[in-house]
């Protein structure tokens, strides 16, 4: 077997940077190899075989090439997502070959991303979230902290990774408050409703102290959410938990580590919330990110218009 050129051996250490360094998870990294698999043979019909030959027209070339390539029936192959996606790629193999002093500049640092479209986020109905909340059952240490997982996501509008970052400190069950730390470390405080008090109550009372050990008390900050070991709940574990509970109810397709952030939004503007106080729940910086949410669904835009519109209903209007 042929020694990898310069170009091979740049992206194998890249991967292996990936890996182990950055500790990349498996999806993830796959990925990446994708997108990189595709580049490079793109810099090979070109020519170039070394991280030094690349220009910055180069990436941008190739960024073109992306937006360009059709399929057989002459849709677009890549979406802007997609497009965008392979250009992190891309940058993040040429700020490595900087980093570690390869090549003397980085030609992909002022190559624009293609602008991808901003959807409605996924949220399940107010049904479909009832049916989430219930799909935990029993009453041992585990299932007390779950439902008290779930019903604080939907409640407050937080973020898992908030969420498991809480100290016992940061809830002020009596008042209904909880102190959070959001991104950028900015603080805000947020109301907790009476469901989710009395859930958390009864983890604090039954569940938490089943599952604390002797290492819970070396555990910095005195953590809210504790898992089997006695230690601070992670962001994977809490987002596992969450999807667990969606899959026992049908709803496996329709989560994602978002979705009761999603659905405490939507449902609260639904319900008539000022979108500034929304704003304020979800900690975002700009209005602009949370009026998102004020895209109407078809369903809830079907369901306004039979109900506004005077010719909506069979019958009305004639004689």
């Amino acid at each position: 077997m042929p020694e990898p050129d310069e170009l091979g051996r740049l992206l194998a250490e890249h991967d292996t940077w990936l890996a182990v360094e950055r500790g990349l998870a498996p999806n993830s990294l796959a990925a990446y190899r994708r997108d990189l698999r595709r580049y490079e043979a793109f810099l090979r019909r070109r020519g170039i075989t070394d991280a030094a030959g690349v220009r910055e027209a180069t990436v941008a070339a190739y960024v073109e090439h992306l937006k360009r390539a059709r399929d057989d029936d002459g849709h677009p192959r890549y979406a802007p997502a997609s497009v965008a996606r392979a250009l992190v790629a891309v940058r993040s193999f040429h700020r490595f070959c900087l980093d570690e002093g390869f090549v003397d500049e980085d030609p992909s640092e002022e190559i624009g991303a293609p602008r991808v479209p901003q959807g409605i986020p996924k949220a399940l109905t107010e049904a479909e979230v009832e049916a989430l909340l219930g799909a935990v059952e029993g009453d041992d240490p585990r299932a007390l902290r779950d439902r008290a997982i779930l019903e604080t996501l939907y409640a407050t509008g937080v973020r898992i990774s908030e969420l498991v970052g809480l100290d016992r400190a940061d809830l002020d069950l009596e008042d209904g408050l909880v102190r959070v730390l959001g991104k950028g470390a900015k603080e805000r405080v947020v109301p907790i409703g009476r469901t989710a008090r009395e859930v958390l109550a009864e983890y604090l009372w039954r569940g938490r102290p089943e599952l604390e050990r002797p290492v819970t008390r070396t555990v910095p900050g005195d953590p809210l959410l504790l898992n089997a070991r006695g230690g601070r709940l992670t962001r994977q574990s809490c987002w596992k938990i969450v999807s667990a509970a969606g899959e026992r109810v049908g709803l496996a397709g329709r989560l994602s580590p978002h979705v009761l952030r999603h659905s405490c939004a939507t449902h609260m503007l639904e319900h008539g919330a000022d979108i500034r106080v929304v704003q304020e729940l979800l900690g975002h910086a700009s209005l602009s990110t949370t009026q998102v949410y004020t895209k109407v669904s078809p369903e809830r835009l079907r369901a306004v218009y039979e109900l506004a519109h005077p010719r909506a209903r069979s019958g009305v209007g004639r004689e």
